[in-house]
C-alpha cells in the first residue's frame, strides 16, 4: 500500500477554529466556526478528521460540549486531541463518538495510566509524540519532557498501535515535514505513524507518500488548507497515488 491517508486539522479554541504557529498560544489566525470547517472537509471527501481542544490542551478551559456536537454531526472517523489526561477525560472523549483519541502529556507525566488504557482500549487510543530536537514536549508544548525515543519503545511494547509525529519547529511554518524525524520513529516501531506539521505544498505529500513502505500512514494537514495552498481534493488525489 502506497496511500496517505489525510487528516484535514480542526482545532479549537474559544469556541473558534484557529491554527497556532508552532504551538504558541497567542499566535493563532482565527478561522470562524469549527463545524463549518469540520463539514467543508467531510465535503471535499475526507475519511478522517484531526480534532484538538487547544483549550484542554493548555489546561485553561474546556470545548467538550462543542467537540461532541461537531463529532455528532459527522460521518467520518474523528481523532480528538488535547486535555486527555486521566480517566475522567478519555472516558468523555470517548463518549463523544470518536474513533480514536491521542494522548500527548499524559504520555510524558504518566506512562503507566497510558499502559493500562492501551490494554483497555487497543486501537482506539493513539499517543502524540511531539518533538522539541530530541525531548518530548508536553502541556501544549510549553514544556519539554523526556527523550522521544524512549517514550515510543515504551509505548510499543505496551501495544500502542498509532503514533501522531510531530516536529514542533515545523508546526504551522509551512517548511515543510519532517522527514528524518519520521525515518528514526518508524525504525523503532511497527506502529502506525502519522504525520504532522510543516506541510506546505503537494510536493510534501509526495514525499510523506514516499515514507508509507517505512510506516508513515497518514497525514495532518492544517495550515496549508485553511490558507488555500491547495484544496483538499487535489491532496487527496496526490495522497492516494
Amino acid at each position: 500500500m502506497t496511500a496517505l491517508t489525510l487528516y484535514p486539522a480542526v482545532d479549537v479554541q474559544n469556541g473558534q477554529a484557529v491554527q497556532l504557529t508552532q504551538g504558541v498560544a497567542g499566535s493563532e489566525k482565527v478561522f470562524g466556526d469549527p463545524l463549518t470547517a469540520a463539514m467543508r472537509w467531510q465535503d471535499a471527501g475526507a475519511e478522517w478528521l484531526h480534532l484538538v481542544d487547544l483549550d484542554a490542551a493548555f489546561g485553561r478551559g474546556s470545548n467538550a460540549e462543542l467537540i461532541a456536537a461537531i463529532t455528532a454531526r459527522l460521518s467520518l472517523d474523528v481523532e480528538l486531541s488535547g486535555g486527555i489526561r486521566d480517566d475522567a477525560s478519555l472516558d468523555r472523549a470517548l463518549a463523544a463518538g470518536c474513533r480514536r483519541v491521542n494522548i500527548g502529556t499524559a504520555a510524558l507525566e504518566n506512562p503507566e495510566w497510558c499502559e493500562r488504557i492501551i490494554a483497555e482500549h487497543g486501537d482506539r487510543i493513539g499517543i502524540a509524540i511531539d518533538v522539541k530536537g530530541s525531548k518530548l514536549a508536553a502541556r501544549g508544548w510549553v514544556r519539554e519532557g523526556g527523550d522521544w525515543a524512549e517514550a515510543v519503545d515504551r509505548l510499543s511494547a505496551a501495544g500502542c498501535t498509532t503514533f501522531v509525529v510531530t516536529d514542533v519547529k515545523s508546526d504551522g511554518m509551512l517548511t515543510g515535514p519532517n522527514l528524518d524525524l519520521l525515518r528514526q520513529v518508524c525504525a523503532r516501531t511497527d506502529a502506525e505513524v502519522i504525520a504532522s506539521g510543516g506541510i506546505a505544498q503537494l510536493d510534501d505529500l509526495v514525499a510523506l507518500r514516499g515514507l508509507v513502505p517505512d510506516g508513515v500512514t497518514g497525514a495532518i494537514i492544517g495550515t496549508a488548507l485553511y490558507i488555500g495552498n491547495f484544496t483538499l481534493e487535489d491532496a487527496l488525489a496526490v495522497a492516494r497515488g
